[in-house]
């Protein structure tokens, strides 16, 4: 038996009034001023996905953390809101612009002592940090062909237990459709699929948003 509920706007609607923080201004206030940027906007992470990302690093008590694809800074300040008070978060993105705006709104909502931004490409990030950085949550929305390395890059520096999210996974339906075959579409289904038999790790999909895939490192 098929068990699941199609979500009509209706019932999303409900879903977002019934997170703990649904009636944050801070981020209705980012989540306004991101909305402005047109179309481009729908890059920025889901409220309840966010929401979610938040109990997750609170709930494994997380303290240290890193975030490919920052945007506006709506997930790096759910991120960092669940990390402890002590904690930090790394964050790696291209963009200055889009950036800049999430420094305005993690200072306003207090957490801006716990965020590094470092602007340049991910791979180089991740790659000059010394083996011995550890990390208990990662959370990975960028360039969708990236995602295999930002991930292995990611693992080798991820306590045991700790906890990586892909984003977009489902990609809006195209990694089952036949008639989509672009370079971002196959890199996604290739993923995916690699996730699922990883020793290394214990993965789920879950059809948050446009797909949320968190795998635990074994």
């Amino acid at each position: 038996m098929e068990k699941f509920t199609a979500i009509t706007p209706q019932l999303y609607e409900y879903v977002l009034a019934h997170r703990s923080d649904h009636g944050d201004p801070v981020l209705r206030a980012l989540a306004e001023e991101t909305a402005k940027l047109g179309p481009i906007s729908m890059m920025q992470a889901s409220p309840e996905q966010a929401s979610f990302m938040t109990l997750l690093a609170r709930a494994i008590g997380a303290r240290s953390a890193v975030e490919i694809g920052t945007f506006t800074g709506y997930s790096a300040l759910c991120i960092a809101r669940g990390l402890a008070d002590d904690g930090r978060l790394l964050c790696c993105d291209l963009n200055e612009e889009w950036t800049a705006i999430g420094r305005d709104y993690w200072k306003r909502a207090g957490v801006d002592q716990k965020i590094e931004l470092r602007i340049g490409p991910a791979l180089e990030t991740l790659r000059a940090l010394p083996r011995t950085v550890q990390f208990d949550f990662a959370f990975i929305d960028a360039d969708k062909t990236g995602y295999r390395n930002y991930y292995e890059e990611i693992l080798a520096r991820m306590r045991r237990d700790g906890l990586i999210l892909f984003d977009n996974v489902l990609w809006m339906g195209h990694v089952v459709s036949g008639d989509t075959d672009d370079e971002s579409t196959r890199a996604l289904r290739d993923l995916n699929d690699s996730l699922a038999d990883d020793p290394r790790v214990e993965a789920v999909m879950l059809p948050i948003s446009d797909g949320l895939t968190i795998v635990r490192k074994r």
